[in-house]
């Protein structure tokens, strides 16, 4: 017998709150084995009545809690306060907008029980997703999957099912950038797949840029997980430089024999000196890129504050008297 926990990340979702909790409870209900479940609402402050939604169902219903932070921290941070303040067995990470099923929840927990410790959702479609989003979304999981030192699947959200274990150890990392699903790669243990078919958002309107959105949290993949382009940064260094010298050589050749239709003047110059200075701007700002994310670790911050808890066990949430989320006791 085990206890439950659902983790939902929420911001400006009061039509699509009654709806997923409306969907959930009956599935949470039937799963095999399960004695007791929660579901932990993160709260990111919105402007409009999503907050309140929530704390009319617990009204209803105690097992739905809530973690409500000082200010909009994000997404990613959002999802590992929530894991860090659920106390169940095995925990699900699931979207407020219905895109991802519910529904599906019981084959996930069908093959944490076969003693898979990880089980992600893979999409077979996505539908309601612009084309736009569909091509970044596979360049970039294409990119991602091949110069990352850890696996992280295609076609994969923060949707999936985690073991206790896995939850402890993916929180006690206490990383700035929480690209979720690089970090449940990069702790491991046994993983496998659902697969299923994206539905369209339920109600509201996505608060990601439907182009930005995706290529910003394929950055967090490729540079959180990844020295490849600092890598490749220094291949393309030498490879300029021999360039440069064949090029050098080849003027002087033509030079000393004074052939008549060599390229000189400012054409060349001008060519020459932009191609060097994009790679040197691009070279800085991947550089920069590393450097951003160094600057923020070091830094030590909190990943988020908390200004209220309806629900959580103080043992299981690691509230500090001041508020912090405190995942380094884990």
């Amino acid at each position: 017998m085990s206890t439950f926990s659902v983790v939902i990340p929420v911001y400006k979702e009061e039509d699509n709150v009654p709806r997923v909790y409306e969907r959930l409870a009956p599935v949470l209900d039937e799963l095999a084995g399960v004695t007791d479940w929660e579901i932990v609402f993160s709260l990111d402050p919105s402007p409009d009545a999503t907050e309140q939604r929530i704390l009319e169902l617990r009204e209803r219903d105690p097992r739905v809690k809530l973690l409500r932070f000082s200010r909009r921290f994000g997404q990613p941070a959002a999802t590992l306060a929530g894991m860090a303040a659920t106390s169940g067995d095995e925990v699900v990470v699931i979207d407020c907008d219905l895109q991802d099923p519910p529904e599906l929840i019981p084959e996930l927990h069908a093959k944490a029980l076969e003693g898979f410790e990880v089980v992600y959702a893979q999409r077979r479609t996505r539908e309601g997703e612009t084309l736009p989003k569909r091509i970044v979304a596979s360049l970039g999981y294409r990119v991602i999957n091949r110069i990352s030192e850890v696996d992280i699947p295609p076609n994969t959200g923060d949707f999936r099912l985690m073991s206790r274990r896995v939850v402890d150890n993916v929180v006690s990392l206490n990383e700035s950038h929480g690209f979720l699903r690089g970090l449940v790669g990069f702790v491991g243990f046994r993983q496998t797949s659902v697969q299923y078919d994206r539905d369209p958002r339920s109600a509201g309107q996505s608060k990601y840029n439907p182009f930005l959105g995706s290529i910003l949290i394929g950055m967090n993949g490729v540079i959180g997980f990844s020295r490849r382009p600092l890598n490749l940064i220094s291949v393309t260094g030498i490879v300029l430089s021999f360039a440069s010298f064949l090029f050098a050589l080849v003027y002087l050749i033509f030079k000393l024999t004074g052939a008549q239709h060599f390229p000189t003047g400012n054409p060349t110059i001008v060519i020459l000196v932009s191609l060097f200075s994009g790679i040197q701007l691009l070279s800085l700002g991947v550089m920069g890129e590393y450097v951003g994310r160094i600057y923020d670790e070091v830094k030590r911050r909190p990943r988020v504050i908390v200004e209220s808890a309806h629900g959580i066990d103080p043992d299981a949430r690691l509230l500090r008297e001041d508020g912090v989320l405190d995942t380094a006791r884990r």
